[in-house]
């Protein structure tokens, strides 16, 4: 064991948060900074730089783009025969925000999520709150390990023992039919708007916002429009409460 990660796990004023790492994770992380922040929701970082908090935001959108990476190459070598479609149905399904909460949940990260106890009274304002810290996990692990650990890290600790591909293959995730049916039922209208992205973004990328009666309810970004626009109903269906988180 290197020095560094034996001073984390016996010597550091850290070494208990450490351990309950090492327990939920398998591996001694180097940088505790980085796992403390990718745990830590905006509702409880402060201010430190023009506007930037200490949350796990800026991990999140780091770990979105690993954990897309290295599910895409899986599904490319998984399903050889398989369109473009397809490719990118099931990899909505892996890493859908209702997926990535019920992981978190099962594989205990909840207990490291700080967040304001006020919101536990706000339901629909935790639905993302799970996913969003696996996110960034993968964010800090990947910062902290590098690209090759953070792919086997993911295969074989998270999806491999924990997402049945098989069983996800055959089931039915359309976020968009469901957040119509909703809104029709409920009186309401529903429109998917492209917006503009965020500057220095890709111009190929596509962002999505699902709006129920004039009010944003769900933003979805990627570089396939529809993709976009079913990851716009999923966070929609989710705020709402359509489906299970």
């Amino acid at each position: 064991m290197p020095i560094a990660e034996v001073y984390n796990l016996y010597l550091s004023p850290n070494r208990r948060y450490v351990r309950k790492l090492k327990n939920l994770l398998g591996f001694v992380p180097n940088n505790v900074r980085l796992y403390q922040m990718a745990f830590r929701h905006k509702s409880v970082a402060v201010l430190i730089k023009e506007g930037v908090k200490n949350s796990n935001e800026r991990l999140e959108f780091l770990g979105d783009a690993v954990l897309g990476s290295v599910v895409a190459e899986l599904l490319f070598k998984l399903y050889p025969y398989k369109d473009e479609g397809f490719l990118t149905e099931m990899r909505s399904k892996i890493v859908s925000r209702a997926n990535l909460n019920q992981l978190s949940r099962k594989l205990g990260f909840n207990e490291l999520i700080e967040f304001d106890a006020r919101m536990i009274s706000y339901p629909n304002k935790q639905g993302s709150l799970l996913g969003d810290a696996f996110e960034a996990l993968i964010g800090a692990v990947y910062l902290d390990k590098g690209y090759a650990f953070t792919r086997e890290f993911l295969l074989t600790r998270i999806i491999k023992p924990h997402v049945d591909i098989p069983m996800l293959e055959v089931t039915e995730t359309n976020f968009k039919s469901r957040l119509i049916e909703w809104c029709q039922h409920n009186g309401k209208e529903v429109v998917f708007q492209q917006v503009e992205n965020p500057e220095g973004e890709s111009p190929k990328m596509f962002s999505i916002v699902a709006l129920i009666d004039g009010e944003q309810c769900g933003l979805g970004r990627d570089f396939n429009k529809k993709s976009a626009e079913k990851l716009a109903a999923e966070k929609a269906c989710e705020r709402l409460q359509v489906i299970a988180v």
